[in-house]
Formats: C-alpha cells, structure tokens, sequence
C-alpha cells in the first residue's frame, strides 16, 4: 500500500489519453483553495471498481465511454487542475483545464477467470497512481476501462483524496454513469453545509495533541508515505444473513439501550479479532471515521466532509466483550476535527500526515451510493473500494454489499493490514464467524 506506482499488469495492455472540460476556462484560470482537511488527507488515495457483463456494456466504444467525461467535468473543474505549492509552502489547486487520464486497458480472462483468481482485489484494474515528484504534471484523476476477454467491463477510479472522501469519489463516478445513460448534467453543484469544527467539551484541553494521526515524511517528492513494512488488502463479504446470525446470537441478544448500526458492531467484532493476534500489543487506541451523513445533498461539491474520532480505553479489547466494544464506538468516541483543524492551520499547511492507519482506523462507509453506477440501466455484478497510502496499523472500511438473492444487503469489509497480520485475521475470521 505504501510503494510507489507499478505500472501495468504484464496480461493487460494500455492506452492513455487525457479529457479536459467540455467548456475551456481560457484565461480564467483560478486557484481552488484546499482547507485543512484536504490538506490532512493529501498522501491518501480512494480506489474504486465497477465490474459489468458484457451485456450491460454491449455495443460501447472508448469514444462512447469518454464522452459523458467533457461535460462533467465542466461541474468538476477543480478535478481537472493541477496542484500548486504557494510562496508560504501552502498547497493550492490551479484549475487550469489540464484534465483527468483515462486508461483505456484489454485484459485476456474473462470476467469469471479475472475473478476467480482475484476475488475482490481492485489490483489491475486501477491505474496506481500517486501525485508528484512534479506535481504541475500529476493528474489528480485516473479512471481505467479494462475490457475483458468475455465483453465485460471494468470501470475503475483512482481519486487523490485532497479533492474529497470517499462519498465524493463515488458521486463523481456516479454521475458519469447518469450522463453516460443520456440523463443531463445539474447545472452546478451546491457546496455542503458543513459547520466549523467546534470545541468539545470533553475534549482534553491539557493534552490537545492528536492521536488519529501522525506525522509522515514523503520521499523523493512523491505524496505517499513509505510504510516500515508490506500493507496487504483483502475484502470480506458479510451475506444479510450472516449479518442478522452476528447481530442475533452475540449483541442484540443481550439487553442494551444503543441504537446500534451493522458499522459498530462489524467494527466492534475486528477489533477484537485483531487486539487477539497482536496479544499484549493490541491496540487500546483506535480512530473512527465517519461523516455527518444528513449534511450531505444531491449534486454536492467534492469535500472532505469527515469525522476523525479517536477511542483511547483502558480496557482491554482482546478480552472484554464485543458488546463492550460497541459502547465505546457509540458513547465514549471523541471528536479530534477541532485540534486537527488548529494543527494544520499552525503549521501554515505545511506539513504531511497519516490519518487512515496512523492508528487502526475504522471507516464507516455504510451510507454511500456505493451502486449508484449503472450502464445500461445495470448494476455493477461486483463493486469494491480500498485507499492507498494506508499506514502501518491498518484500515476497515465497511461498505454497502450487492444486493442477496433475497433482497437485503450484506457487508463489503475491505482491510489493508501488514501481511501476516492479515493472514491471520483471514484465519480467525473463518474460524469464529464462518467468515
């Protein structure tokens, strides 16, 4: 997760060329100005991938593919600029028309083939992609088209997170696909309401220094940090059922007054897992990233509208009762976006963090229009999103599943923890939740 771009996968082959928006800015070049949470988020990338049948994606070309990009990207002109470093060393965005990449890849397996051998893994049908060292020429936006043997399609997005979160990222893409249907793009997009951080008063005010992130040294200009040892990925499928057997038998079965969400409780169940195989080292701090779901509006402008939290307990996670666990995500979570905010803001900007696994980092991602992309009026057969940039003490990200042959939706858990780390979760998982 920390390494530097790879290029392509030695079964594909790729083209790339360049969309700018459909309206030329000319002169008016203007300067997007990032706010301290853009700025937080600027070594993390979001990875996203839409994989459809090839009978959703009859019949269209790369031309048909890239036209819907002209005018959406007249709503998204940031998206297209380049990112500048002002005189004071601040970071800004120069929205000059430079354009997003599109890669245009052929892969020779069919989306079965593709799948059986890769499962859920968006490796190779993302372009990898990191901005500098010379950022006036690093795109901001990759979406890779990856044809498949069978006529299937792969629609996957790279999107530098200083331009958004994950609900942004998805938007975007979304409304790509709503214009590729012939729907016609909004008239603008209305920038969300969000409110200044404020100060908590539970918040200690004698030890105001973050923990939810860290400080990170970029190398060779590139924005990413290099990571002290290999982040692997893996996504788990949770079925409605097996969410209703873990909700059931372990939590809800014991008397509580917490309005518990599947968010809590998947997070609750892995942290434990995890605490387990770190032993004595289990981690006693956590991060939980969440957004103010009912701020967010139709046709909103890309923002970092998160909430980074911290949970610091004395107890220990490893042994002590999943339902425990539940009540610390719900009650006992403290809002950092106010010292954070005064970090960046003191530091000019200048300077670089980690926040997803800075410490182990629980991303709730529930409420995204995750399927949201269509073609042809069809659903992705299979989506997945996973970020780049993760540090060493891993990241959970619990996203909306397909929908089951009866009509509920499962989880998409999506994990980048160090290797053997993972492998071992992969084990405990199967063993104690059948996983």
């Amino acid at each position: 997760m920390g390494s530097l771009p790879n290029l392509e996968s030695p079964l594909q082959t790729s083209r790339i060329s360049t969309v700018v928006p459909a309206t030329p800015r000319g002169e008016e070049n203007s300067a997007y100005n990032l706010n301290y949470m853009d700025l937080l988020m600027k070594l993390h990338y979001i990875r996203s991938i839409y994989i459809f049948n090839s009978e959703s994606v009859q019949n269209l070309s790369i031309s048909d593919l890239k036209t819907p990009m002209f005018p959406l990207l007249d709503l998204y002109s940031h998206v297209s600029g380049r990112v500048r470093v002002s005189e004071s060393g601040r970071a800004f965005i120069k929205c000059n028309d430079a354009g997003v990449r599109i890669v245009e890849s052929h892969c020779d397996k069919t989306v079965g083939e593709w799948l059986d051998e890769n499962e859920y893994s968006l490796d190779g049908l993302v372009h990898d992609h990191v901005l500098g060292p010379d950022l006036a020429f690093s795109p901001l936006v990759f979406v890779k088209f990856t044809y498949f043997k069978c006529g299937g399609l792969s629609v996957g997005l790279s999107w530098a997170h200083i331009l958004g979160d994950a609900f942004s990222a998805f938007k975007f893409i979304t409304k790509w696909s709503h214009i590729l249907s012939g729907q016609a793009p909004p008239k603008s997009l209305h920038m969300p309401n969000l409110t200044k951080p404020q100060f908590l008063s539970n918040y200690d005010s004698h030890n105001n220094n973050p923990i939810s992130i860290k400080r990170a040294t970029i190398i060779g200009g590139y924005w990413l940090n290099p990571n002290d040892s290999y982040v692997a990925t893996h996504t788990f499928h949770i079925t409605s059922k097996q969410l209703q057997h873990l909700v059931t038998s372990y939590t809800y079965s014991k008397s509580t007054n917490i309005n518990k969400k599947y968010f809590e409780i998947i997070s609750a169940m892995i942290w434990k897992c995890i605490a387990q195989i770190k032993g004595d080292f289990g981690h006693k701090v956590v991060t939980i990233c969440t957004t103010n779901f009912s701020n967010r509006v139709e046709n909103e402008f890309p923002t970092n509208g998160l909430v980074l939290s911290k949970i610091d307990t004395n107890l220990s996670p490893k042994e002590v009762d999943i339902l425990e666990l539940v009540k610390l995500i719900v009650e006992k979570k403290i809002n950092e976006n106010y010292v954070l905010e005064k970090l960046v803001e003191e530091g000019e900007g200048k300077d670089d963090f980690i926040v997803y696994g800075a410490k182990l980092t629980f991303v709730d991602l529930e409420e995204a229009d995750f399927y949201g992309v269509k073609i042809n009026g069809q659903k992705p057969i299979l989506a997945n999103c996973d970020f780049h940039g993760v540090g060493d003490q891993g990241v959970v990200l619990v996203l909306p599943g397909l929908e089951d042959d009866d009509g509920n939706n499962g989880r998409m858990i999506t994990i980048s923890l160090p290797q053997q780390e993972l492998d071992q979760l992969k084990c405990k998982l199967a063993k104690d939740w059948g996983i």
